[in-house]
């Protein structure tokens, strides 16, 4: 297995350039395989993208993927193949900022990073059960938390207005309010969270030279601005039609891996058809609402003795952080995630003042004197190619249906962080999706030669 020849004599289409799809295609032509990559976008990378223009002193920020966590392996190795470095970035983790009149009350990073730790002694019967369920997404118990919201739970428990806040506060993390998240989405995150969230690592010089350096690695020519339409399983060959600017067309080879998001996937014609659950599950998935802020000052007032780098809050304008504390330079940016509702916050701020409006809010930051340089900023759920920021599995999504987000269809196999189990909505989560989809090219093709003979 996993031998540089295993695959010679095959033909892979990977469609999707995010980092689910770069990395399969990286590994199957690894393995041997003729790839063939096609991307709708006009740029690869997909979630994952680096901004830099417009920024003053060669700076930049990232519009998607941002933080890579310290036990995320699997994408650190890969960066460390690819000759990629890290940055450890965020030392000391998030504070939390609770709404409280005219200035928010901060509470310690050291004391904010226990949130976790409180959230599952408040949720423990359930984190129990889940545990002795080994964290499946089938049976009763996965049922009876899927079947409501972290909201109906809240209210359920009693709970306290600093423990709503909090929850309020992890919207720029799930995508979601309470009143729409499942609680076995909660649930399922306090019985595996990380210990280690008191810092972070950023690629050296943006995210997207990950991205940059997997597609430099590609034999074939990269295909931008080219959508898949349709997928035929005829005669064990797959058919893809393509839609270009300049017409239609086809492509024929021995498999398929989607790295396409849910929303995506699921406009697409099949032939045969998926099964009616797969098709359900892909139909039913939501993305979450996310309008990411990058905001560029002359000055990193931010950074003060003793002050944290990084806030989670239940503020509309989302969480706060360092964009790009590894950098050089007198200025900084500031990034800020507004998830759920703070998303349509965000964007009211925007229409209705522009950057200054979101710059406003920060004030009980120091931001007073600081001047504001530059500013971008991306709302995902209006992006024709994903629909939100990543996937969500919300209050009353069949928790059996997950299991079919990454079931294979024939010579289809499906990639993307929707597909990851342990790292759904991580960078590494695509990664390991792209990884795990190769491997399967490969026993399925193997297998089918074998049975051949």
């Amino acid at each position: 297995m996993g031998n540089s020849t295993s695959l010679r004599g095959t033909s892979v289409i990977v469609a999707g350039a995010g980092l689910a799809g770069l990395t399969a295609a990286y590994e199957l032509q690894r393995r041997g395989a003729r790839v063939t990559l096609v991307e709708a976008r006009d740029r690869l990378g997909g979630r994952v993208w680096t901004r830099r223009d417009g920024f003053a002193e060669e700076q930049h920020a990232e519009a998607g993927g941002d933080m890579i966590d310290p036990d995320q392996e699997t994408i650190r190795r890969l960066a460390k193949d690819l000759g990629v470095a890290l940055s450890p970035i965020l030392r000391g983790g998030f504070a939390f900022a609770r709404h409280a009149g005219h200035a928010p009350v901060v509470m310690r990073a050291s004391e904010a990073g226990g949130l976790w730790v409180e959230l599952a002694q408040a949720a423990e019967p359930w984190v129990l059960a889940h545990r002795l369920n080994e964290r499946r997404w089938d049976g009763p118990i996965a049922q009876q938390l899927a079947g409501q919201s972290v909201a109906d739970w809240l209210d359920a428990i009693g709970a306290n207005r600093q423990l709503r806040a909090r929850l309020n506060g992890l919207r720029g993390f799930f995508l979601a309010d309470p009143a729409q998240l499942s609680l076995l989405a909660l649930v399922d995150q306090l019985a595996t969270e990380s210990s280690a969230l008191d810092h972070f690592y950023r690629i050296r010089g943006g995210n997207d030279r990950l991205a940059t350096a997997l597609a430099d690695t590609l034999q074939e020519p990269l295909l931008l601005n080219t959508m898949v339409r349709a997928v035929a399983q005829h005669r064990g060959t797959v058919r893809v039609t393509l839609r270009r600017r300049d017409g239609q067309s086809h492509m024929i080879a021995d498999a398929l891996v989607l790295a396409l998001p849910a929303t995506m996937a699921r406009r697409l014609a099949f032939t045969p058809s998926l099964p009616v659950p797969q098709r359900k599950a892909l139909r039913d998935l939501h993305y979450g609402a996310a309008t990411k802020t990058l905001l560029q000052f002359d000055r990193r007032f931010w950074r003060r003795q003793g002050k944290p780098l990084a806030y989670g809050t239940d503020l509309p304008i989302g969480a706060i952080w360092d964009g790009n504390e590894e950098q050089q330079g007198r200025g900084g940016i500031l990034t800020l995630l507004a998830g759920g509702s703070t998303s349509r916050d965000t964007k009211q701020l925007l229409a209705q003042g522009g950057a200054e409006a979101v710059a406003q809010r920060l004030k009980w930051l120091g931001a007073t004197k600081a001047v504001l340089c530059a500013s971008c900023h991306v709302s995902w759920e209006d992006d024709p190619f994903v629909r939100g920021g990543y996937a969500v599995f919300q209050a009353g999504y069949d928790p059996e249906q997950r299991a079919w987000l990454s079931r294979p269809h024939g010579r289809i196999l499906f990639a993307g962080e929707q597909t990851s189990l342990r790292w759904q909505g991580y960078m590494n989560g695509a990664v390991e999706s792209g990884l795990r989809a190769a491997l399967e090219v490969e026993v399925l093709l193997g297998r089918l030669k074998s049975q051949a003979q």
